[in-house]
């Protein structure tokens, strides 16, 4: 079983998916729970591979037993394992949420969520080119179905511009990935690194072009500056636990482009070495200038928590712009705290907005809340996390980034996040004396909220003092995986020379 435990996180979602589709009307209860049992059980799994992969050991799974480079090959190192296991904490709050209620709103919602589990998972894992192509594709096809869930003008609207965007970023990454394949002859990821070292000159040309392609992807996906304007609207009208779950989205263009200019463009590929470092930074330093304007002009509570989203995006790839370890090891900090706080946020602004009738989560002034001192308590909370103030993990993620900026990169970026930080501060604030100080007059509003509710909310905000009580541990966990980012030699080696050349 031991052996077969790398493939789990992609199987476990896929076959639960199936059981929730076929069973299609009715038996509400049956669904629940078999989607809550099959996401506690990814989390036992994604723990088991945290604890695998934290000892440095680099292991994969050939799918089929044809080994790498021309096999499909599930790749698991302490990246991979990390991602997996954030996935895993972020959708037991978002499906456990669910079953307060939103899963009734439309059709085969759990079996959706499960396969967009996989299409996540997946791209974790895959270790070629192409698979990551196809578990995006099976993400975003999944994505497409839970934005529309409950279906509604606003979300219709949102869906069109997302789809339409996704579809030709999927476009250009198969001609990216061809290109690619024509000029190495491979997709195998270690086995394109590989060949770089020793690419004809002619084929440099071709190689640049396609890696660029890419880099316009995977920056769509992480709603880099200027391809982020899908994502406010799409988030804030997406059902309260698809928005958590979308809080992985942009973490999976981000480790996309950690993963492949780490391993394929790393320092052996020559003069194609970190293409992509000087248009990251830039490009994230604007969109971190960018969102902290714009989280000023939200009028609505999901649109401001999908704006601090954006933050952390010019954040994170402000750390992939840096490109050093120190740089990456701060930025695998923020990420885990930021995934987190931000999804739980989105389901804490569902909790008020039915608790405030017809204001909903506008930002007006509303009538008093049945649970207003629990509900003010818990935005408190997430508010001071996400702005990044202590003594909260926002703060430690931040400072962690701010040093590790040297020279010139701290005159650009240690201006820029600050600034963000006490924008995103001031509109939280504003949200805040709106929704619960101003709104004390006339009758109570609102029922009593599920516990389902209560138990997700609390569940993904705990995150913040969390990663402080465990800093050390978690620290230590993300210099490793920098370290490893930084060599990617025994990688190479485990997929190319350990598998052999010969399926």
């Amino acid at each position: 079983m031991i052996q077969h435990l790398t493939v789990l996180p992609v199987v476990l979602p896929l076959v639960a998916g199936i059981l929730l589709l076929y069973q299609r009307q009715g038996l509400v209860r049956y669904k629940r729970w078999v989607s809550v049992a099959a996401t506690l059980l990814l989390l036992l799994v994604s723990i088991a591979l945290l604890t695998k992969a934290s000892s440095g050991e680099i292991t994969y799974y050939a799918l089929g037993d044809w080994q790498p480079p021309f096999g499909i090959a599930l790749v698991l190192d302490r990246l991979s394992a990390l991602m997996i296991l954030v996935t895993s904490i972020l959708a037991v709050g978002a499906v456990v949420f669910a079953c307060g209620g939103d899963d009734e709103k439309g059709s085969n919602f759990h079996g959706l969520f499960q396969w967009q589990l996989m299409g996540v998972n997946g791209a974790f894992l895959t270790g070629d080119l192409f698979n990551l192509f196809v578990f995006f594709e099976v993400l975003l096809l999944a994505s497409y179905a839970l934005l529309l869930h409950g279906g509604g003008k606003a979300r219709i609207q949102a869906s069109v511009h997302y789809v339409v965007l996704n579809l030709a970023g999927s476009s250009l990454f198969l001609i990216a990935v061809g290109i690619l394949y024509g000029a190495t002859g491979t997709l195998n990821m270690a086995d394109m690194a590989q060949r770089l070292g020793d690419l004809p000159a002619e084929r440099e040309g071709l190689v640049t072009a396609g890696a660029l392609m890419l880099l316009v992807v995977f920056g769509l996906k992480a709603a880099i500056l200027p391809l982020y304007f899908w994502l406010p609207r799409a988030y804030a009208s997406a059902p309260a636990p698809v928005a958590a779950l979308f809080a992985i989205m942009t973490k999976v263009g981000i480790y996309a482009i950690l993963r492949v200019y780490s391993l394929i463009f790393s320092d052996q590929a020559g003069s194609l070495a970190a293409l992509e470092q000087p248009w990251v930074w830039w490009l994230a330093l604007a969109t971190l200038a960018i969102a902290g304007v714009s989280v000023m002009a939200a009028r609505d509570l999901r649109l401001l928590v999908a704006y601090l989203v954006l933050v952390s995006v010019g954040t994170l790839l402000a750390g992939i712009g840096m490109r050093t370890p120190q740089a990456v090891s701060a930025l695998l900090y923020y990420l885990i705290h930021t995934t987190l706080i931000t999804g739980g946020l989105f389901l804490l602004a569902e909790m008020i907005g039915l608790q405030r009738g017809k204001a909903g989560t506008r930002l007006v002034r509303g009538r008093p809340m049945v649970q207003g001192n629990w509900l003010a308590l818990m935005f408190f909370a997430g508010a001071i996390a996400v702005a990044g103030l202590p003594p909260l993990s926002g703060a430690i993620g931040k400072a962690l980034l701010l040093n590790a900026a040297e020279g010139s990169q701290q005159l650009w970026l240690w201006p820029l996040l600050l600034l963000a930080g006490l924008s995103s501060l001031i509109a939280l604030s504003r949200a805040g004396s709106t929704l619960f100080w101003r709104s004390h007059r006339g009758n109570v509003s609102g029922k009593v909220l599920p516990r389902q509710h209560w138990f997700a909310v609390i569940w993904l905000l705990s995150a913040a003092p969390l990663m402080v009580v465990f800093a050390g541990p978690v620290s230590d966990y993300t210099q490793a995986t920098a370290a490893q980012l930084e060599d990617p030699q025994p990688l190479i080696h485990t997929l190319l020379n350990d598998a052999g050349e010969t399926p």
